[in-house]
């Protein structure tokens, strides 16, 4: 009790010491000891104190509106909060060194008064917005601020932010890139010139009468309303075309921008609107809540890369997703092709696995041998994809996709979710019989090939690598399983580079670029010139992937030798292949113990591998889709459901009358189409 009473005692005291005469001074350290003192106050007692004692109250009164007087606020509504670069890492560079060192304000503006009164702005919005309705009427009446937002100088200041902000949507408005991003609105009037119109009359309007008062029935009002929606519906419209043109970092961030600033504006014009006595008093309120919630988030971070990752990540998982839905098997066919390809992606594999075996026989450096992994990895992965085999763990990154891009646009029903259940039945067998063709593959071609090789060159390759090999397959004697988590982190972000790539190739229009490009008709005719564009629109984004694929599989274990630390890949294919070559090296002369332990990791490396990868891709499927995830325990429940139902449908093509139901998800959900190119 102590500890309020002497807060208490401070409260009233400050409000004596500064307050009991008519206070002149501009400094703010009245203020800021004021807001201090109440804030650990009972508000009650505050309003009581004030009440009881005219002459403070009149006093604080004055010192605050005299404080308020002549200062524009016009900052706080037009850039707090508010995208103030046109790309992400400039914008993002800023917030953090306003964040660590605030940038210095004009001392004569209301931004520059709430800064420095509140420091914490957060946390005194929500003081401020916790308090009773009651007792903030009655504090804004007893300070005679109730009719603040009458005045005409705050009128003024209202109307020039809404110019402002008008004036900078037009500008990022008018960018040809973001035109073209909404060509359907070509053919019409242009909503952000007509709503400037609009607002030249509400300006003449209040030039005509500085008594103007804007109501709601209004025409002015309803016509800006009107045409403030036609734009944010032209803002729409070119987020949802961006899935089929395509889209880059700065447009991304200057259709954020228009939108943040269309909305900024209807908060202004809410509080301008006075139907009846009482708002003038709760348009009053609301503007000072406003300016102490953008200030509040003006530096937010969180808010930033959320936003502006979204949609990058909702197009880079729309292009994954059109990969990912040739990876679901429905028939009985598409499951043996499945496995054939996959049985070639482990004659490669094997014959990889022998390679990087030898590669670490090449004197050299731990980075030498980093290109050399790395070059083995991704000439195998790039001939794998081009020669329209199958790496199992390739597939989760592209079917997450695929399952999020569904489960986003059905109906959340409860037939939709047995549907989905069976979608993940056949995405499960796809999985599995990729698995299954991959391992089957790689563990006798590296056998067969090690076999060769003793034969021709009478000497066993594989034997000084044999211990460490196996060494790697035993969970408990090495690091298996976060190596086979680290393979799966990548496999995560090659999937990310392939959207990445299609998206850049869509907005860039690269494939018609090629078709049309006058070098290559001039010297090699229109059909190569075509050829190629075809070529590159189907296979670049999937090469340069595999690429990428292949040097982070190479590189991490050299680097890791680097830097000390215990970092490696582990890939269910390859771990086949290791697993031959191990056992040849030893001449078969292992423990059973060994064996199965090994032959069991081999398994539970794919299963971390698909674990992890699918697991990164469907969080962001999900999140760029903002799918429900109070949805996902009902859907795993029907997923599980369905299972034991139905165990052989997860691992066999058995056909299922929802198989038609579950081909029209997924045909419907296709958003690219090659002529979109």
């Amino acid at each position: 009790m102590g500890f309020i009473f002497r807060h208490r005692e401070g409260f009233s005291t400050i409000l004596i010491k500064y307050f009991s005469f008519k206070n002149e001074t501009k400094s703010l350290d009245p203020l800021i000891e004021l807001l201090t003192s109440i804030r650990s106050e009972d508000f009650h007692e505050v309003l009581d104190f004030l009440k009881e004692h005219h002459e403070v109250t009149e006093n604080l009164g004055y010192y605050i509106r005299n404080l308020f007087e002549g200062k524009p606020f016009n900052l706080s509504l037009t850039e707090a909060n508010i995208l103030s670069e046109n790309a992400f890492y400039p914008e993002l560079k800023k917030r953090l060194l306003d964040k660590i060192l605030p940038s210095v304000e004009n001392e004569e503006t209301i931004w520059y008064l709430v800064d420095t009164v509140s420091v914490r702005p957060k946390l005194d919005l929500e003081y401020f917005r916790n308090l009773p309705k009651e007792s903030l009427d009655e504090i804004f009446r007893l300070l005679n601020i109730d009719r603040y937002i009458l005045k005409p100088g705050v009128k003024n200041e209202l109307l020039f932010s809404l110019n402002i902000l008008s004036w900078r949507i037009i500008g990022n408005a008018m960018d040809v890139q973001v035109v073209n991003m909404a060509p359907e609105y070509r053919n019409f009037d242009n909503p952000f010139l007509a709503m400037q119109n609009e607002l030249d009359l509400l300006n003449q309007s209040y030039k005509d009468n500085p008594d103007f008062n804007l109501t709601s029935k209004d025409v002015n009002y309803k016509q800006i309303k009107v045409l403030m929606q036609q734009c944010l519906d032209f803002v729409a419209l070119a987020f949802k075309n961006s899935s089929k043109y395509g889209i880059s970092g700065k447009i991304n961030q200057s259709l954020m921008k228009i939108r943040q600033q269309l909305e900024r504006m209807s908060d202004i014009l809410s509080v301008m609107i006075f139907d009846k006595e009482e708002d003038i008093l709760r348009n009053s309120k609301r503007l000072f809540f406003k300016i102490l919630e953008y200030k509040s988030h003006k530096n937010n971070l969180r808010e930033l890369i959320s936003d502006s990752t979204r949609l990058k990540s909702h197009l880079i998982t729309n292009h994954t997703a059109e990969t990912g839905s040739h990876y679901i098997t429905s028939t009985s066919k598409d499951y043996m092709s499945m496995f054939w390809r996959a049985s070639g992606g482990g004659v490669i594999v094997g014959a990889l696995c022998v390679l990087k075996l030898l590669y670490g026989y090449i004197p050299g450096s731990d980075f030498s041998h980093a290109f050399y992994y790395a070059f083995n990895y991704a000439m195998g992965f790039i001939m794998i994809y081009l020669m329209n085999y199958t790496l199992a763990t390739k597939q989760p990154a592209m079917t997450a996709a695929t399952m999020a891009k569904v489960l986003s646009e059905g109906e959340n029903t409860r037939k939709n979710y047995v549907d989905f259940a069976h979608l993940v039945s056949k995405l499960f067998r796809s999985q599995f019989i990729a698995f299954m063709g991959n391992v089957l593959l790689a563990f006798p071609i590296a056998l067969a090939i090690i076999y060769g090789m003793d034969v021709i060159f009478k000497q066993n390759f594989a034997i000084e690598k044999s211990a460490a090999l196996l060494r790697d397959l035993d969970p408990v004697q090495s690091k298996a399983i976060f190596h086979a988590c680290i393979a799966g982190f990548f496999l995560f972000i090659s999937g990310i580079i392939s959207g990445n790539v299609g998206n850049s190739s869509v907005f860039y229009h690269i494939p018609k670029r090629i078709e049309k490009n006058p070098f290559l008709n001039y010297f090699f005719g229109k059909n190569i010139a075509k050829g190629l564009s075809e070529y590159y629109a189907k296979n670049w984004a999937g090469i340069i992937s595999n690429f990428w694929f292949g040097i982070f599989l190479g590189v991490t274990g050299p680097i890791g030798l680097f830097l000390g630390l215990d970092l490696d890949i582990r890939h269910i294919t390859f771990a086949s292949g290791n697993f031959a070559l191990g056992l040849y090296g030893a001449d078969f002369s292992v423990s059973s113990a060994t064996f199965w332990i090994a032959f069991g990791t081999v398994f539970l490396i794919g299963f971390f591998n698909f674990a992890v990868s699918f697991g990164l891709s469907m969080i962001l499927a999900f999140r760029s889709r903002k799918v429900n995830f109070g949805e996902v325990k009902e859907i795993y429940r029907e997923i599980f459901r369905y299972f034991m139902k139905n165990p052989l449908r997860f691992f066999l093509p058995i056909r299922s009358k929802l198989d038609d139901s579950t081909k029209e998800m997924v045909d419907n959900t296709v958003a690219i189409k090659p002529e979109d190119q």
